[in-house]
């Protein structure tokens, strides 16, 4: 069984809360589980031989939050090869803005250009429809979850 290492990028705490409420599901769904906090991140390179879970609202004109910035401008210089690292990604952000879920879209460019692949869809949570991301983020949760199982058998 792969496990899931989970990463998050939050200004007022709701990526957190969404990550931290998605590692308790993973744990009740029987994956062993590691949630990173943003100061852990520096010198942290995704093993391949596990999965990736990224979760990261949106700041400015679709920045990254400060607390995981430092992270991906590492990830972004040191630009290790991930063929075969599999990610997931949950972007939250709000729709009456340009740049939304900007943040998400660039890890996504970002891990692409390392060379990782996406397992499932690009979950884009929308601040002006939904007061509870997390609740999103659990029905998401058992395709992907169903998707790496897959990804296990393949």
């Amino acid at each position: 069984m792969k496990k899931v290492n989970l990463v998050f990028g939050t200004v007022y705490g709701g990526a957190q809360y969404v990550a931290e409420t998605l590692q308790g599901a993973l744990i009740e769904l029987g994956r062993d589980v590691n949630l990173y906090q943003p100061e852990q991140l520096m010198g942290f390179v995704p093993p391949v031989n596990e999965l990736l879970l990224v979760v990261c609202s949106t700041t400015g004109q679709g920045d990254l939050p400060d607390d995981i910035q430092p992270w991906f401008n590492e990830m972004k210089s040191k630009a290790p090869y991930l063929p075969d690292l599999r990610f997931g990604l949950i972007a939250l952000g709000d729709s009456s803005y340009e740049t939304y879920c900007g943040a998400g879209e660039q890890f996504l460019s970002l891990f692409e250009e390392l060379g990782a692949k996406r397992l499932g869809e690009f979950l884009k949570i929308d601040a002006g429809e939904t007061m509870e991301p997390e609740v999103e983020a659990l029905a998401w949760l058992p395709h992907w979850n169903k998707l790496i199982d897959t990804e296990l058998a393949a």
